[in-house]
């Protein structure tokens, strides 16, 4: 017994139509692309001032962190200006760099505070950080 064949399925396997393939791609992409925006970075949010003539630094630092809200975190953890100079002398006592990232709108007198904390407890090098302009 012998099946005849269908040419006409042949013939139509020949021409795929890829319009539709191409419709479920940029579906696929827009999707990935709306549901990527809306991941948070955990972490505290500081807007840093901007300077000409920052760079990077490669060494391990303490950081601190002052928020427009004058409020000062040590490594993300939330702390009492009392509490700096336990943690400068450890610091100082492994020969650590100082980082403070403080906000545009953070006060300067917390700042010149915790640098002084610093160089109370014999803190040598303290940095503050900055975003790079390219003006």
């Amino acid at each position: 017994m012998r099946f005849k064949r269908h040419v006409k399925l042949e013939r139509r396997l020949e021409t795929v139509d890829i319009a539709p393939l191409i419709d479920v791609v940029f579906l696929l992409l827009i999707f990935f692309m709306l549901t990527s925006s809306f991941i948070f970075q955990p972490g505290i949010r500081v807007n840093l001032p901007r300077a000409i003539t920052s760079e990077m630094l490669s060494e391990e630092n303490a950081i601190i962190t002052i928020t427009a809200e004058n409020l000062i975190y040590y490594n993300k953890r939330l702390v009492a200006v009392k509490e700096l100079s336990s943690i400068f002398k450890k610091a100082a006592s492994t020969h650590l760099s100082v980082l403070i990232k403080a906000d545009r709108k953070a006060s300067l007198g917390r700042i010149v505070e915790v640098w002084d904390i610093c160089r109370q407890e014999g803190i040598a090098r303290v940095n503050i950080a900055a975003t790079q302009t390219t003006d």
